[in-house]
């Protein structure tokens, strides 16, 4: 799911969606209007689940899409290999994601951990 919004709106820290991919914004600036036209923003961004560096320019009134990111809770039931079984805590529908590699050593089974889900993708997510 995605709302729209401004350009102007955006902070750093939170989402956009750039080329269909939901992702992080890491900077944003503004230049002053010229003579000519009106005030641009450059924004750039790391897709969520591919970590790509991805960035845009555009009028600051100019609509874009902004993903709505939601945070879970799950508990580990199993692990095979890289792929861990969670159960979500509200729902209790199990799901399968791969475990990056950053937090192999920190995910175990019978733990709970978080996960993202944006526009029908998840992922594990571990804030420290």
């Amino acid at each position: 799911m995605k709302e729209q919004t401004e350009v102007r709106t955006l902070k750093e820290g939170r989402y956009v969606i750039i080329d269909d991919e939901p992702c992080i914004i890491r900077s944003l600036s503004h230049s002053k209007p010229g003579k000519h036209g009106s005030a641009k923003a450059r924004v750039e961004a790391i897709g969520i689940f591919d970590n790509q560096k991805r960035s845009i320019i555009s009028p600051v009134t100019q609509k874009i899409y902004v993903p709505l990111v939601e945070r879970k809770n799950g508990q580990v039931l199993s692990i095979t290999g890289n792929v861990a079984q969670i159960m979500d805590m509200n729902d209790y529908s199990t799901i399968e994601l791969t475990i990056p590699e950053e937090y192999k050593s920190k995910i175990e089974v019978g733990k709970d951990v978080q996960y993202l889900v944006a526009m029908g993708k998840m992922k594990i997510d571990i804030r420290v």
